[in-house]
């Protein structure tokens, strides 16, 4: 699905940003430039980062 219209970025292309170490909505901003013109995707971003994030093992975290 489309996330950023302005920039044609699709959920996926969000979620393999994550994956590939881009955790942020700063980062992913400046990966694939989602956000950075009209704004209006900001929080549907954050959503997939969010939900990425979720399956993404973190080995950091202390059990």
């Amino acid at each position: 699905m489309y996330v950023c219209v302005c920039y044609a970025v699709t959920d996926t292309q969000i979620q393999q940003a994550v994956h590939q170490g881009d955790v942020t909505l700063a980062a992913v901003k400046k990966r694939l430039g989602v956000g950075s013109q009209c704004g209006k995707c900001i929080q549907t971003t954050l959503e997939v980062i969010e939900r990425q994030l979720d399956k993404e093992p973190n080995f950091y975290e202390v059990a």
